[in-house]
């Protein structure tokens, strides 16, 4: 009777501490920005690359069909608070709603009156003369107020420019490589910004997006323009690298950029190209004996 008491104490024990090593297992997933982390101890390689993802090119159009832009998706998710939005790719420093829609939105920087020339009073006859203008032409309410001003914010389709942070990993178990995704950053290009360089709008967990785009089947859509039957999820087509892209930076100890270390324009796309076949070459060279 002793016996089977004590092993059902035992049992009791295993259930108790496999429970809390299960919970802290999936509090462990959940704050990783992998969508399938890798576990340290099977890593025998791993590079950290950075790659651009331009939203108009004719690989990448299918995720960016009409109103059905991956962009679109993102801002709907944030502004609904499903999707928590990052200051950059460290994903360490969360951004409220408000800093989000900050950052899409159009800074003016035309030409006008100083702080000082305000508090002076001038140009105060032509604001009125302009507000009355704005009142005309957008109309007034019934009590003579005029309409609110128009947004800046910048529409989905104007923010064509993707960064991608990713691991590339050889795991010694399975003895193969994966580009193992880690975020997604939704940048500001430099021609709509007025300071003349991209601005990162949001960083966000691949993790995070996997579960948004799961979420929103009939809007997170990989348009398959050949067949109407087999559109595939966002999250699929990221799965599967239908999309194309170029490195832009790799680990190094300076964080540099190719363009910074070999130039800009031709040069730097060149770079982005050696760097991608030195990967490849390296996975290849795996099976050499």
């Amino acid at each position: 009777m002793k016996l089977v008491k004590v092993i059902g104490v035992a049992a009791g024990l295993m259930f108790s501490v496999g429970a809390m090593a299960q919970q802290v297992e999936s509090t462990t997933q959940s704050s990783n920005p992998s969508a399938r982390p890798i576990p340290e101890s099977d890593i025998l390689f791993k590079k950290t690359v950075w790659r651009k993802i331009d939203l108009r090119e004719k690989q990448n159009r299918p995720m960016f069909s009409e109103n059905r832009e991956i962009t679109k998706v993102i801002i709907n998710a944030v502004k609904s608070g499903e999707l928590v939005a990052y200051k950059n790719d460290s994903t360490s420093t969360p951004l409220t709603r408000e800093e989000f829609i900050a950052n899409m939105t159009g800074k003016d920087t035309g030409g006008g009156l100083s702080e000082e020339e305000i508090a002076a009073g001038f140009g105060k006859e032509q604001q009125e003369e302009e507000a009355d203008a704005w009142g005309e032409a957008l109309g007034k309410d019934a009590g003579g107020q005029t309409a609110a001003p128009v947004s800046n914010e910048y529409f989905a389709k104007q923010l064509y420019l993707l960064e991608m942070k990713e691991n590339v990993v050889f795991d010694k178990k399975r003895s193969r490589m994966y580009h193992d995704i880690q975020t997604i950053s939704i940048k500001v290009p430099s021609t709509l910004n007025s300071l003349g360089f991209e601005q990162n709008v949001g960083s966000f967990k691949m993790s995070d997006l996997v579960r948004v785009f799961k979420a929103n089947p009939e809007m997170a859509i990989w348009y398959n323009e050949q067949n109407d039957a087999q559109h595939k999820n966002l999250a699929d087509a990221f799965d599967l690298w239908l999309f194309s892209s170029y490195i832009t930076k790799i680990s190094n100890t300076g964080d540099r950029g190719l363009s910074d270390i070999y130039g800009g324009g031709k040069k730097g796309l060149l770079a982005a190209q050696d760097a991608l076949e030195a990967l490849i070459e390296y996975e290849y060279s795996l099976w050499s004996y």
